[in-house]
């Protein structure tokens, strides 16, 4: 029988007097690795916090017992939680960069923790701070050392915080959603390297995730939670085989499925040649020659009215550069012709009347809608701006557009922060759709969703597609979301298309290595 590490009982968590996990029992292995999967808002950060106590003290009250080592946590005094932290239990959150202090380099922040718990300073402290870049895998971790938080990727952001969790060897380090806001490609990599580490340091792992699919590849054991309540626990390999309760049954089956809609519209609506998006860098001292970045390369495509075309390829890639060029939201080189329109010489004035024919949806619902306006204002801005229709008329017409998207039109009284992240995202697409367009950018539309949500929100865009004749350019590194929804299909790296044609035919035979680097890492075998 494996020794138990943590041992949960009777968990009970309210927020303001609201219940929000109900009385749940928990227990974590040494050496194992557990994952604790559900929607937002199932209770499963709740819980991972309320074992170190990372819970507001003034709004939370918590009941049950949480014992570590014969120590009930919830009980522990303020100098025994202090010992645990980041020392015996360590903690690795969501968004790494939020995480990081933007002020200080990497070696100054694994330093201090270093020096808090290990007394390590000096040479002492860098050799170890170089020992543990280098067992998370960053390249040139020398050259790290002095580097600042904005000047790493996303994943070497997320080693960095590993390699601080780390630092204490922790016996269990928890994972908060770790990989959820890396590209697909990064979150098989730190995937891998946590099951590598736990592996290799007998620790325990905590893994939070809402993503089931994900979490196959690395834990041994899943509970699945929903509405504060753990309702199923089981082996990773038995719960896959035969899940038992509905609820996973649901999150296992939550890949966006079905095929793009059937185009009749023969005609091209856009048409895309040698466009080009260049960045300059200052020039350096006593050089005449000029450098750039050089994120959109020569992109030529054309794009059938009705129709999806995908753009892929992970983050710096160039896909929204490439989107807000094809908007003339940004100054770029090359041919845009938006029906029998060429947009590339067109002032801004000039592209004003244009605008209500190309709409965009943006990846953030919360950040791109005005926290003071509310749903009424928010979608009715547009028709306002373009001076469509009386009060009245557009009042009629947010109500039309709510239903089409799936809201209660009553619910346009409110604010966007009392809606769910699916339905401030169905609350953009309406703000979109209100104006008729013919082009909509969907600009990572769904990755910052729940995997039961995206697939909501694919057959709402397929259906609105069909019910408009709408066209969508779909910007995305998520290829199961581009599988279901796309009819052609482009791969970006580093500004420059690397492989185009029907989406069908890439999926079931990829020419290029990065294009099959890109399927093997969404789980999605050739031939899908």
């Amino acid at each position: 029988m494996t020794e138990t590490l943590i041992d949960i009982r009777g968990l009970r968590v309210a927020f303001n007097g609201s219940e929000v996990v109900h009385g749940i029992d928990l227990t974590i292995r040494r050496g194992e690795c557990l994952a604790l999967v559900g929607e937002s808002g199932s209770g499963k950060s709740v819980t991972a916090h309320s074992i170190l106590r990372l819970l507001p003290v003034k709004s939370v009250s918590t009941q049950g017992q949480i014992h570590y080592n014969g120590v009930d946590l919830l009980q522990a005094s303020d100098a025994q939680l202090r010992e645990l932290r980041g020392n015996r239990i360590a903690m690795i959150f969501q968004e790494p960069m939020t995480s990081l202090n933007p002020l200080h380099t990497v070696e100054k922040q694994i330093g201090e923790i270093l020096t808090m718990h290990k007394g390590l300073k000096g040479k002492a402290a860098r050799e170890r701070t170089l020992e543990l870049l280098e067992l998370v895998g960053i390249h040139q971790p020398l050259q790290r050392l002095k580097a600042y938080p904005h000047q790493l990727s996303g994943g070497q952001r997320q080693r960095v915080m590993i390699a601080m969790a780390l630092a204490n060897e922790p016996d269990l380090l928890i994972a908060d959603e770790p990989t959820t806001a890396l590209d697909v490609t990064v979150q098989v990599k730190i995937l891998e390297l946590l099951k590598t580490l736990q592996a290799r340091l007998g620790m325990s792992l905590l893994l939070i995730s809402h993503d089931l699919n994900l979490v196959r590849r690395i834990a041994q054991r899943v509970c699945v939670m929903r509405g504060g309540e753990i309702v199923e626990q089981a082996d990773c390999q038995a719960l896959f085989a035969n899940p038992q309760h509905a609820y996973s049954r649901l999150l296992i089956n939550a890949e966006p499925d079905g095929e793009p809609v059937p185009s009749v519209h023969p005609q091209t609506l856009l048409s895309v040649d040698a466009l080009k998006v260049w960045f300059a860098l200052p020039k350096r001292l006593f050089s005449r020659q000029r450098h750039y970045i050089k994120a959109v390369d020569g992109v030529s495509f054309e794009l059938l009215k009705g129709k999806t075309l995908g753009i892929v390829g992970e983050s710096g890639s160039g896909k929204s550069t490439l989107g807000q060029a094809i908007l003339r939201l940004i100054d770029s080189e090359g041919s845009i012709r938006f029906g029998n329109k060429e947009l590339s010489l067109r002032s801004q004035q000039l592209m004003r009347p244009l605008r209500k024919r190309m709409q965009v949806v943006f990846q953030d619902p919360f950040g791109s809608l005005s926290p003071r306006m509310t749903v009424q204002q928010i979608i009715a801005e547009g028709l306002l701006t373009h001076g469509i229709g009386t009060p009245q008329e557009r009042e009629q017409t947010v109500i039309r557009v709510l239903r089409e998207v799936g809201l209660d039109p009553e619910s346009r009284h409110r604010y966007p922060h009392e809606f769910s992240g699916g339905q401030r995202q169905r609350i953009s697409i309406a703000r979109a759709l209100v104006l008729e367009p013919e082009l909509i950018l969907l600009d990572e539309p769904t990755s910052a969703l729940d995997r039961t949500v995206q697939k909501q929100i694919v057959a709402l865009l397929r259906d609105l597609q069909v019910r408009h004749g709408l066209t969508y350019l779909f910007i995305s590194h998520d290829l199961a979301v581009v599988h279901a929804l796309a009819h052609d299909l482009i791969v970006i790296k580093d500004g420059k298309v690397v492989e185009q044609g029907e989406s069908r035919k890439i999926f079931a035979d990829p020419q290029q290595a990065y294009t099959q680097e890109l399927l093997k890492a969404s789980g999605l075998a050739f031939g899908a």
